[in-house]
């Protein structure tokens, strides 16, 4: 599979992005990042997709 990312800018000096890379998905930017596990971001998907968050 293909590496993704996807810019999340906000418009401030800050431009966090979702990395899908395989089984591994990080989230953040540089010095502030979250690395999940392909079930673990499968998992946070339903929750914002069903308004949990």
């Amino acid at each position: 599979m293909k590496m993704q990312v996807v810019s999340l800018c906000g418009g401030k000096s800050c431009c966090p992005v979702v990395e899908i890379d395989g089984d591994v998905v990080k989230i953040g930017e540089k010095g502030n990042l979250c690395i999940l596990r392909k079930e673990e971001w499968e998992t946070l998907k339903e929750k914002v997709k069903a308004g949990e968050l």
